[in-house]
């Protein structure tokens, strides 16, 4: 089987955010970039369904520059066969139908059976793009999924619901994105680091993927903002008796919660 695994380069999550001067952007001086969190998880189960296999391909497919090229070596390195970049001017990457479209011409042109996602990206979150990306394709979908099975070219599919779980079975190919849970992302070894930089990075332009430029943007940036500053906490003294006559007194005046 060949698996297709979708990856986002997103700041590192240690990072402080600032926005930039122009008040539309956030400032990337001095800003380390990794993969995606929730994209470590598809990573992992690619590579365990292909371990129980015993044979198959994993792919790992990315939009964006030469920075996510670098990201890419991570996956690499956990031990993915080899990658693909789509890299363009053209590309509108906060665009997220556009990043579908693409995604879904190199899962077609690669001939993968599963694609896989992490449920959403860290950095600017568009969980929408593996569900356009599977509506692109023409492909049955199932997302936050925890539990993931494939048998017989059937997909089995634990997700999360609220209150519970829901279990789906999809014909493939199918796309599916990783919830935290699903599984628990190797480290890279020593040996898995070396053999990556010998690994292959295709590069592809919207052209060869026989992609025209998007038409338009459907939004833009209007204005960023940093959440407001949490006001001091206060503390209040006396008997518990009176701290919490004080805290009901509170709540319905100032807080105006009850």
């Amino acid at each position: 089987m060949k698996i297709g695994v979708c990856i986002k380069k997103v700041p590192d999550t240690e990072t402080r955010i600032k926005i930039a001067p122009d008040g539309r952007q956030v400032s990337l001086d001095g800003v380390s970039f990794i993969i995606s969190p929730y994209d470590e998880f598809a990573i992992e189960a690619a590579l365990q369904l292909k371990e129980t296999a015993g044979q198959g391909e994993v792919v790992v497919i990315a939009v964006g520059d030469e920075e996510t090229g670098k990201v890419m070596r991570s996956a690499l390195a956990m031990g993915a066969d080899r990658a693909v970049l789509v890299t363009d001017p053209a590309v509108v990457e906060t665009e997220p139908y556009d990043v579908a479209r693409i995604l879904a011409a190199v899962a077609r042109k690669e001939g993968v059976e599963l694609l896989l996602f992490g449920k959403q990206g860290v950095g600017q979150d568009y969980q929408q793009v593996p569900a356009l990306t599977a509506e692109v394709l023409g492909w049955p979908a199932a997302a936050v999924v925890v539990k993931l099975e494939v048998a017989g070219g059937e997909l089995t599919a634990t997700r999360e619901i609220e209150g519970g779980e829901e279990v789906d079975r999809l014909s493939l190919p199918a796309v599916v994105s990783a919830q935290k849970g699903l599984n628990t992302p190797r480290y890279a070894s020593l040996k898995g680091i070396m053999a990556a930089k010998k690994k292959s990075i295709e590069p592809l332009t919207l052209a060869a993927l026989g992609q025209a430029p998007l038409a338009q943007r459907s939004w833009e940036v209007v204005r960023l903002e940093m959440p407001p500053a949490r006001p001091a906490g206060r503390l209040i003294d006396g008997e518990p008796e009176d701290q919490v006559k004080q805290l009901v007194e509170l709540l319905h005046t100032e807080a105006k919660v009850i």
